[in-house]
């Protein structure tokens, strides 16, 4: 039935969907929990979808999209600024992309692609320590002094002084992947836009992912801090650098982030699509942080760090997922099939929004969901929307 449930007193309206009567019951202490966070002032809405394989087990909008007036409620089809997701869906799996083909190793030096990194102190860096986060390079470049264009950032990021040796640390950082879309650009022979669209977004299906939303997609974009335009990139460094980088800039709807999500846990390809060969996602999934590092990464993937709040307390080391600071989140378990996508936009209205604990709190359910309770019984079986089918940290 349509409904709509509207919170009394605050005006906060938690969902406007075609839903069951009740929700099913392993998700039903979800919609609790998202619905909590938002009257909290976690963030103003958000979109969850729960997936098993090639099933959509539970699919929801809540809260609004826009606070400004007039309000917007939420819904399925929102776009938001995917931040440090773009790290994933974008950069390393076109870097594996490219391995896949020959195109370039992990192994190759930063200075065989980027000629005038010869003679730095950089120029030995190596493809796996920036997909991995083990180069040494500082969280990010200075964002102090005025600066814009693609040209700057790759100069400061040149001259700026590692943090520490190359390989000794995890020093997550935004550098080490603007950097690496530099790589894939000259290893490609195309703009890493282009690469990345072509090869990537257009043959998975993911038809509203894109790094500047068109003006007709706009107003389905969920703002973030005031004073950044609806579709252009909150990251401030991405923002400078025209949009696009390989470290933020994507902006994505669950939907689209379910059919990559669904690519991962299938080996590399969907629907018939082949986008990476098995050992790719292998490499890209499993520890390629040196042996004995305490933090654990894959080829962008997140699988044991200090940012993995988002596997929540039942999804087992071993799983993979990614968080971007406007609030966004995935994480996928390969052994179940089973993933979470937590969409929000935490930014808006004020910049003052924290879904860190929501995420740990929604994964936790989801495991218990799914992996105690089991896909079929949380699946119910049936079909329907909100929806039963067949932090902050970077």
């Amino acid at each position: 039935m349509r409904m709509q449930l509207l919170a009394i007193g605050t005006g906060v309206l938690l969902s406007s969907l075609a839903l069951a009567e009740t929700p099913v019951a392993p998700f039903g202490e979800l919609d609790a929990t998202i619905e909590q966070a938002i009257e909290a002032g976690a963030a103003p809405g958000a979109v969850v979808l729960v997936g098993q394989g090639e099933r959509v087990l539970y699919r929801r909008a809540y809260g609004w999209r826009s606070l400004s007036d007039p309000r917007e409620p939420m819904t399925e089809d929102t776009i938001f600024d995917f931040a440090s997701l773009t790290k994933v869906l974008a950069t390393a799996t076109a870097l594996m992309v490219l391995v896949d083909e020959g195109g370039l190793s992990l192994e190759d030096p930063v200075s065989k692609w980027l000629p005038d990194w010869a003679g730095s102190d950089k120029a030995a860096l190596t493809v796996r320590q920036l997909a991995t986060h083990v180069a040494g390079f500082a969280p990010d470049v200075d964002l102090e002094a005025p600066w814009v264009g693609r040209e700057t950032a790759m100069r400061l990021a040149r001259e700026t002084p590692l943090a520490a040796p190359p390989g000794e640390r995890f020093i997550y950082s935004d550098i080490g992947y603007f950097v690496l879309a530099a790589v894939i650009e000259q290893a490609a022979g195309v703009p890493f836009e282009t690469f990345v669209t072509e090869r990537v977004l257009r043959p998975l299906g993911m038809n509203d992912t894109a790094f500047s939303p068109a003006q007709g997609l706009r107003s389905r974009v969920a703002p973030t801090e005031p004073g950044v335009e609806r579709g252009v990139v909150h990251d401030p460094t991405a923002r400078r650098m025209g949009g696009v980088a390989g470290h933020a800039g994507l902006f994505s709807t669950a939907e689209d982030l379910s059919r990559f999500a669904r690519m991962i846990l299938a080996g590399g390809s969907l629907e018939g699509v082949r986008v990476l060969s098995p050992e790719a996602v292998g490499v890209m999934t499993s520890t390629q942080t040196p042996s004995g590092m305490q933090q654990r990464r894959g080829i962008g993937w997140d699988i044991d760090t200090a940012f993995s709040t988002p596997r929540g307390e039942r999804f087992p080391i071993g799983s993979i997922g990614h968080t971007g600071f406007t609030g966004t989140s995935m994480w996928l378990d390969p052994d179940s099939g089973a993933y979470l996508l937590l969409l929000t936009s935490r930014l808006h209205p004020d910049g003052k929004g924290d879904v860190r604990s929501l995420r740990k709190q929604a994964a936790t359910l989801v495991a218990r969901a799914v992996l105690d309770e089991g896909a079929g019984q949380a699946s119910g079986g049936g079909g329907g929307s909100a929806k039963v089918a067949p932090g902050n940290t970077p």
